[in-house]
């Protein structure tokens, strides 16, 4: 009865964020080097591509899907590629603007990443590779420099 009061006395009820649930959505290895990578030196050079997508599934709901793209090269041939989907449902309440955009493109990837992480360095293994274990990643670095980046686009462009 007293959060009924509260809302009803105007008072915005408290954020509220949880997990609903954490899944790898998508997952292939591929190994175009294989057998050949075996027999060589290994001096791996690592890319990794990150990309985050949101899907909202209702006023609450929502899926939030990074995608985490390896390809291992040695000696200049493409060892494997690696590509996991690591996604997760998270429910928020009370979240709106530029903080729901900050959860959402910040909060959410930095929780799926070390699942992703981890799946990217299972599959590498399986692969009979050495361990890759992904550095860290910064995701609210990365969400500043879009935001910073998405400004500028839109700003108005000045005419000479």
């Amino acid at each position: 009865m007293a959060e009924q009061e509260n809302t009803a006395g105007g008072e915005k009820p408290q954020p509220q964020f949880s997990i609903q649930r954490l899944y790898l959505k998508d997952a292939s290895f591929e190994s175009p080097g294989a057998p050949k990578a075996f027999t060589q030196e290994w001096k791996p050079d690592v890319n990794l591509e990150i990309n985050s997508r949101t899907r909202p599934l209702s006023e609450e709901l929502y899926e939030v899907t990074l995608t985490l793209t390896v390809t291992v090269k040695n000696g200049g041939e493409t060892a494997y590629l690696i590509e996991v989907q690591q996604a997760g449902l998270f429910q928020l309440k009370g979240i709106e603007g530029p903080q729901l955009q900050h959860t959402l493109g910040a909060f959410c990837p930095t929780i799926l990443f070390p699942y992703g992480r981890e799946a990217v360095d299972n599959l590498a293994l399986k692969g009979s590779f050495p361990p890759l274990q992904l550095s860290p990643v910064n995701f609210e670095a990365l969400f500043a420099e879009q935001m910073r980046k998405q400004a500028q686009e839109e700003a108005p462009q000045e005419t000479h």
